[in-house]
């Protein structure tokens, strides 16, 4: 006889003792651990080596190096580990929504009884097909100015009312509630239960949120869930919870997810929170802490109030000991004179400031009596009077009426020097009153004014005597007479 295995699937010899396979019956059962190894060798020898397609989702990627996450479809999913040594060799870095063909073997994790893919090659393929939904609808919002900071409204610092939108089952609502109710208990809460994943999720959510903008019975509104696979938190993702959000009539928060989970209801809500329990504590503060505050502000407030206190009762006793209160009559008294020495003093200044003042004047006056306009003008025409004289003392005309003359040629040309061409040419002589023409008859071009000052004396003609006549002594003087004129 040959006894079976159960966890190997290999014939083993018996001994000739017959052995019953474990766990065909209740007598002989077989345990978890047996049943897990056997289910992981009939995958691992039966399947092989495989490429799967699909979508990451739920990535995780720890210390250890080790990645973690889940590849998907429309219908189905499938977990994957890729260990470190593959990971570094992956040429790229896994993200959420990406679609790709993941090379490996599928085994067994026993620990939890989960069949898995351990992956030793990834390829990218582009991104998934929600991811894609994710970034379009992210552009269009983002298009219109629904992610905009000029539109975030603050929050109330001490709300009275919170209104939740979240399943009502799950950790997440009792979460909040406890941290409310433990940091604020006199705040009223007010809760919507929603779907948070699967179809019609997103409508109900958006509906709550638009009954609760109507309604406006509270002061903030706080939309909620756990953290789960992108397509766990798609509700969150769609356009209707999105418009909802933007036109809430109360400021918003979106506590969807881990820390590392973004949602379009996270960019559109006035404040995202990275989880429920952390939104619980960001929208309230312990009334532990206000109330240590109020003390300490009581406190602070008592001892000033009877430090004023204490300083208006010396400030009294002192005004009631002092002179002015005692004898009143007497301080107006020498206030009155007081006011009569002040008054003199105002007069005398303003005599003497007056008198300073009319002094100044009349030097201004005499100032200006010796530089009056006319008179300055005055002066001035007296001066332009005498250059006018010069200029034209100095001018054509001041030199002709001294007696000189002006040669000009017959085009009208000074002459300034004599040439012996001039000869016999006729000229224009301008005199002080009128101009006569002439012929030149000779020119000397060497002589100078002082020549002209002084003619050599001419030589004398033999003159024949006449006959009959002696000269006379009138005509000797006329003819001495002519020289002189000449000359």
């Amino acid at each position: 006889m040959k006894r079976k295995r159960a966890n190997s699937g290999k014939d083993e010899p018996t001994l000739g003792l017959e052995v019953e396979t474990p766990g065909v019956s209740a007598q002989n059962p077989i345990s978890v651990a047996d049943l897990t190894a056997t289910i992981r060798d009939l995958l691992e020898t039966g399947l092989g080596e495989i490429w799967v397609a699909g979508e990451i989702s739920n990535f995780r990627a720890p210390g250890s190096g080790h990645l973690y996450f889940t590849l998907k479809d429309e219908t189905a999913t499938l977990s994957a580990v890729m260990f470190q040594r593959e990971a570094r060799r992956a040429g790229f870095a896994p993200a959420d929504g990406q679609a790709v063909l993941a090379r490996g073997t599928i085994t067994v994790y026993e620990a939890r009884g989960q069949y898995q893919i351990q992956v030793a090659e990834i390829r990218p393929r582009g991104q998934g097909g929600l991811q894609q939904r994710f970034e379009e609808l992210k552009r269009r919002l983002a298009a219109e100015n629904l992610f905009d900071l000029e539109r975030k409204r603050p929050l109330p610092v001490f709300p009275e009312a919170i209104g939740i939108v979240t399943s009502l089952q799950g950790a997440v609502l009792q979460d909040m509630l406890q941290i409310l109710q433990r940091r604020a208990p006199g705040i009223s809460i007010r809760v919507r239960g929603v779907r948070v994943q699967g179809p019609g999720a997103a409508q109900e959510i958006a509906e709550a949120i638009a009954a609760f903008s109507a309604e406006k019975n509270v002061d903030l509104l706080v939309v909620a869930r756990g953290g789960g696979s992108l397509e766990d938190l798609w509700a969150f993702n769609e356009e209707a919870v999105a418009r909802a959000l933007a036109a809430c009539g109360v400021p918003t928060v979106s506590a969807v997810g881990h820390e590392t989970d973004f949602t379009i209801a996270d960019f559109v809500a006035d404040l995202r929170a990275p989880t429920p329990s952390a939104a619980a504590e960001l929208l309230t503060r312990d009334w532990t802490e206000w109330r240590e505050t109020v003390a300490k502000l009581h406190a602070r407030l008592e001892r000033t109030t009877r430090q004023v206190l204490a300083d208006h009762r010396r400030h009294l006793t002192r005004l009631a000991s002092s002179y002015a209160l005692r004898e009143p009559r007497r301080v107006v008294r020498q206030w009155a004179q007081r006011l009569d020495d002040l008054a003199e003093d105002l007069y005398a200044t303003a005599h003497n400031t007056i008198q300073t003042r009319r002094q100044a004047l009349r030097v201004l006056q005499a100032r200006l009596a010796a530089n009056h306009p006319a008179r300055e003008l005055e002066r001035r025409r007296g001066h332009w009077v005498q250059l006018a004289a010069r200029l034209r003392a100095l001018g054509p005309q001041g030199t002709l009426d001294r007696g000189y003359a002006l040669v000009l040629d017959r085009q009208g040309h000074p002459l300034s020097r004599a040439k012996k061409e001039l000869e016999g040419r006729s000229v224009r002589i301008v005199l002080s009153k009128g101009m006569v023409g002439a012929n030149l008859t000779e020119a000397h071009p060497g002589k100078t004014l002082l020549d002209a000052l002084h003619p050599p004396e001419p030589a004398a003609k033999p003159v024949p005597p006449k006959k009959g006549k002696a000269k006379t002594k009138n005509s000797l003087a006329t003819k001495e007479r002519r020289k002189r004129k000449a000359y």
